[in-house]
């Protein structure tokens, strides 16, 4: 359990609701040093070795391949250009690094001059989790809410209480709901999303839900249920017309349904399996 400090609990400090962006720039960088100095890098970008030199990794040359990959220059190295980084500057060499990260497991130490570990295997799954550990640790205390995901994409964090609920199972052997669930939180939770790209993630979970609305029938009564579709109905988010609703606050009113979709689907899913097992 984070232990939280005075200036915290009072109110008074200056930075209650996250650090700038120039400050959590400032903090990856002196993280990153420490990974590389660690050799989490060694196996992907090489190292120096006071006899041979530079010894080039898997990746020879990474600014390159960053502007082959991500398509901007003046990312690489970090120690010049990290001060000049946007957010999506930041987002993306965080992507890039996961995919490029490995853990140190072996090697031999060069003693001659201090030169240092040798490292000659690597484990990329035991690196890109402590990768992204730290990551998301630093991430934690950014003004803008993200996470880096397990597949290595920074997606925005859950709002608070509904962290459970991204991390669970989908309660479903239907690979069309499993898909269409996972597609819609993607896009709804993907950096940069537009208000459209929302709508359409409320649209496809409405549409799950219409998929299960012989289901959803027995679990509220037919006025509740009536209300769970009208909103995606009338409020603009599935069909088109002059009576529906659209003088709103998009991005609060998608958030609400958003999460009130999710956590039905999720309920009425679970309640499916339930009811299944007990007729077996």
């Amino acid at each position: 359990m984070s232990h939280t400090y005075f200036s915290q609990r009072t109110g008074s400090n200056p930075n209650l609701e996250g650090l700038p962006l120039a400050d959590v720039v400032e903090l990856f960088q002196r993280v990153f040093d420490q990974l590389q100095q660690d050799g989490f890098f060694d196996e992907a970008f090489g190292f120096y070795c006071v006899d041979e030199g530079h010894i080039s990794g898997s990746v020879r040359d990474v600014a390159l391949q960053m502007l082959l990959k991500i398509r901007k220059k003046h990312l690489w190295p970090i120690s010049e250009h990290a001060s000049s980084y946007t957010e999506d500057d930041l987002f993306d060499v965080l992507e890039f690094l996961y995919q490029h990260v490995s853990k140190p497991m072996d090697g031999e130490v060069h003693s001659y001059s201090g030169c240092g570990m040798h490292w000659e295997t690597f484990s990329k799954r035991e690196g890109q989790q402590f990768f992204r550990e730290r990551m998301n640790d630093l991430l934690s205390h950014y003004n803008g809410r993200f996470v880096l995901s397990e597949s290595g994409e920074v997606l925005r964090a859950p709002e608070a209480g509904f962290e459970k609920m991204f991390e669970a199972d989908i309660p479903s052997d239907d690979s069309s709901i499993r898909d269409r669930i996972d597609s819609a939180v993607l896009r709804y939770r993907r950096h940069g999303s537009t208000i459209d790209d929302r709508r359409q993630a409320v649209r496809d979970l409405a549409d799950v839900l219409e998929y299960l609305r012989p289901q959803v029938k027995k679990l509220l009564t037919n006025q509740d249920e009536k209300d769970l579709f009208n909103l995606a109905n009338n409020f603009g988010i599935r069909h088109h017309n002059e009576k529906q609703k659209t003088g709103y606050d998009a991005a609060l009113w998608l958030s609400w349904m958003f999460y009130l979709y999710l956590a039905t689907i999720h309920v009425v899913l679970r309640k499916i399996g339930h009811d299944q097992k007990a007729e077996t």
